[in-house]
Order: C-alpha cells, then sequence, then structure tokens
C-alpha cells in the first residue's frame, strides 16, 4: 500500500495453495480466490491514503482548518490502518474469513457515509478511521489468501497502482465533484467481498517456500481466551508512535511507558495478542523493520516530491501529479518483477537491493533539483517499499509457526503502515511546512 500505503501502507501471506468452498452454488469451489479478487478487495485502500496527496489545501480551506491540522486526515488513517490490521487478524484467526468480511465492510460503509456528510473535522477523523480499520481488514483477508510471492506481489503491485493513481484521482475528483468523494474511493473494495466470502479458503497457514503449512479452511477458529490488554496495550504504544512527529515531547515520553508496560505483559503471558516467541525471531524482526523504514521513506517522498518538482524545478500541479503517477508506476510494475523473481534469490540479496534503491532514492531526493531525476527518486522509493511489502512479508511470516500467521501477517503490516502515519509528517516538517 502506498497507501499503502501503503502504504501504502500497510502495509502479508498466507499458505500454499488453499482449498476452497464456495456457498455461491449447490456444488463446492475448489482452488484459491482468484487473484485479481483478492487485488480489487485489498489495493482500494491504497487508493483512499494517497488521494489527500494533491488536495491537502483544498480540505484545509474547506474545513476552516490550517494546513498541518488537514494532515491529520492523513495520520488517523494511518493510524487505524496501523491499529486494525492486527485487531482484524486476531479476528480472523478466532473467528474465520466471514467474520472479519461482515466486520470490515460495516467498518468501511459505515466510515464512508461519515465522511461523505460530516460538515466538521473530528467526525470527519472518525469517518477515516473507520474507513481504514476496515479497509485494513479485507486487506488482511486479501494477504492471508495470497499463498505466494508470486500472488503477493500481484496484490502489492496492485497496492502500488492504486496508490500512484490516488494523488491524481484524488485531485480530479475534488476538482469535478468534491474533495470528499475524493475521500470516498476506497470504499469500491467492497464489490470484491461476495466473491471471496464464497471461498471457503482458509486463511491460516502463510508458508515458508521450503516448508508448506496444511491450509486450513476459513471457518477454522482459534479458541480461547482474548488477550484484551495485551491488544489494548498494543493499540495505545501504536498511538503513542503515530503522535510521534506531531508532538514530540509527550508523545516520546508516552511511548516509553506504553512500550514497558507492553513488554511486561508479554513477559506475563508469552502466548498472548503479541507471542513473545514471533517477535524474538530475527527474521521477523529485521523483515519488519526494515518494511517499517523503507515504508516511512516511501511516504515521505510521496507527499514531498509534488513540492519539491514546483519548488527546484518549477513545475505546475498538473505536471508534476501526471509524473509523478508515471513514477509511481513504474516503480510499481518493477518492485512486481523483485517479487517474482525472489524465490531464486536469497534473502540477503533481496533485502541488498531493496536497502540499496531506497537509500538511493532518499538521497536523490535530498539532493537533486533536476525534475526528472527527483522522479526516478519517486520510482527508486516507490520499488523499494512495494517491494518489501511483497517480498518482506513472505520472510517474516515464513518464521512464524501456523497458528501464530495471521497474528504474524498483521504485526508486519502494522510496522508498514506505521510508516504511512510517520511519512506525512516527517514530510510536512522537512518540505510542506517550509
Amino acid at each position: 500500500m502506498t497507501t499503502t500505503t501503503a502504504t501504502p501502507t500497510a502495509i502479508a501471506t498466507t499458505a500454499t495453495t488453499a482449498t476452497t468452498t464456495a456457498r455461491a452454488t449447490s456444488r463446492p469451489r475448489l482452488g484459491p480466490v482468484p487473484v485479481l479478487w483478492l487485488a480489487l478487495l485489498a489495493t482500494p485502500l491504497a487508493a483512499g491514503a494517497n488521494a489527500p496527496v494533491l488536495i491537502l489545501p483544498d480540505m484545509a480551506r474547506a474545513l476552516g482548518v490550517s494546513g498541518s491540522t488537514a494532515t491529520w486526515l492523513v495520520a488517523s488513517y494511518a493510524w487505524a490502518m496501523a491499529v486494525g490490521t492486527p485487531l482484524l487478524a486476531g479476528l480472523l484467526r478466532r473467528r474465520g474469513l466471514r467474520a472479519v468480511l461482515r466486520v470490515a465492510s460495516a467498518l468501511l460503509v459505515g466510515g464512508t457515509l461519515l465522511v461523505a456528510a460530516s460538515p466538521w473535522l473530528p467526525l470527519t477523523l472518525t469517518g477515516r478511521a473507520a474507513q481504514a480499520a476496515g479497509g485494513a481488514g479485507l486487506t488482511a483477508v486479501a494477504m492471508s489468501l495470497a499463498g505466494s510471492a508470486r500472488r503477493m506481489g500481484v496484490i502489492s503491485a496492485g497496492f502500488g497502482i492504486l496508490g500512484a493513481s490516488g494523488p491524481l484521482l484524488g485531485a480530479q475528483l475534488a476538482h469535478a465533484v468534491s474533495w470528499r468523494l475524493s475521500l470516498c474511493v476506497s470504499v469500491i473494495a467492497v464489490l470484491a467481498v461476495p466473491m471471496v466470502s464464497r471461498y471457503a479458503t482458509t486463511p491460516a497457514a502463510p508458508t515458508a517456500p521450503a516448508a508448506p503449512a496444511a491450509p486450513e479452511t476459513p471457518e477454522t477458529t482459534h479458541q480461547g481466551r482474548f488477550d484484551v490488554r495485551g491488544a489494548a496495550l498494543l493499540t495505545a504504544f501504536v498511538t503513542t508512535l503515530v503522535l510521534l512527529p506531531h508532538t514530540p515531547a509527550a508523545a516520546l515520553g508516552s511511548s516509553a511507558v506504553a512500550a514497558t508496560l507492553l513488554a511486561l505483559h508479554i513477559r506475563r503471558q508469552p502466548d498472548g495478542f503479541v507471542p513473545a516467541a514471533l517477535i524474538r525471531k530475527p527474521l521477523f524482526l529485521g523483515s519488519a523493520l526494515l518494511a517499517l523504514a523503507l515504508s516511512g521513506s516511501y511516504f515521505t517522498l510521496l507527499f514531498s516530491v509534488p513540492r519539491l518538482l514546483a519548488d527546484r524545478a518549477g513545475w505546475d500541479a498538473g505536471t508534476a501529479g501526471t509524473g509523478q503517477l508515471v513514477a509511481l508506476l513504474t516503480g510499481s510494475a518493477l518492485s512486481w518483477l523483485l517479487a517474482a523473481a525472489s524465490a531464486r534469490m536469497s534473502r540477503v540479496a533481496v533485502r541488498s537491493v531493496l536497502v540499496g534503491v531506497g537509500a538511493a532514492a532518499a538521497a536523490i531526493a535530498v539532493f537533486a533539483s533536476w525534475g526528472p531525476l527527483l522522479l526516478v527518486a519517486t520510482v527508486g522509493g516507490t520499488f523499494a517499499a512495494t517491494g518489501a511489502n511483497a517480498v518482506l512479508s513472505m520472510h517474516a511470516v515464513s518464521s512464524a509457526p501456523d497458528p501464530q500467521r495471521p497474528t504474524a501477517i498483521g504485526l508486519f503490516a502494522l510496522c508498514y503502515q506505521l510508516g504511512g502515519a510517520f511519512g506525512p509528517a516527517i514530510a510536512t516538517a522537512l518540505v510542506l511546512a517550509a
């Protein structure tokens, strides 16, 4: 996700070829869910996340707030994606596919109605958060049903493409109708819900390439007492992290307290909402943290480059938006090639490519003043973040035992989506507020 987000954020994977059962006809439907339906289920989240990129000033004027205050419409979306992903992944593990589809669809549709009708910023923020949480749940389902790096690459590339289209699509809808319509595009994901719900594919067991896990049915649930305290502490910790770029002094102390309380809880309840064995795995932790760094860099570039193109190269908004769209589409397409080739590459090689390209993109953006070179930085940032979402998610989830793989999906995606929360704030502090 590019918003991705999206990255977006925000943005994992499951099982080998999962067997499915459909209720649409009287006969069961076998085979994995077609990947294009999974892409439709997941990727509108990225368009919704990136739609405000070029219309933040318009939204600020309409709501009667400053530009920096208007960025909360982006931050709230990223926060809800980051928090909603592990929470709804936990619901996926405990209650199955259809329960998550129902809850996520209700959140997405309800949030969209609020955004479309609310005249007040606080209520609009609530709607954006509900939209993002619902979209995160649908994305968790899609990623859980992907089953391979190649299919995951299709979903991640779709994130990149929809995320790439988001800024220009948002600007066009705002110009033709209203900026509120621009913030409602993620609702089209519900079109895929009836088709996906017909499949009884298991969302469990994302597999390491060398060690496939047995599939489950989507209605397979893992009962047991829900770790309410662990979920609440994780939510509090993520919230303080999202606030860190906006109110550093207060958020720094709060995040330290929340992190300490969460760590103590994990020690007391190692098999709770945040499994101790999972976060101690170097493969999982390294993959998740690298995805966070690359996602944060990407979202910073996404919001900064249009302004840099205007200030350094003299491009107008239309030219900058079109150039950024082409760059984002190119980076997304190249990331799919990496995902397809990753099965033949070592983990070290994949990470070297991602880190090298991501670092080069950030360096170019800092020093370049020529417009096409700034677009090259956008290509590199998109490639690194989208490729990380597709490939590192497979690495991260492969380190988890079968029952914990939905949880691993949620926690990896949380880290990726945090980049979507940090990026706009960093861009505002370094570029947009200048």
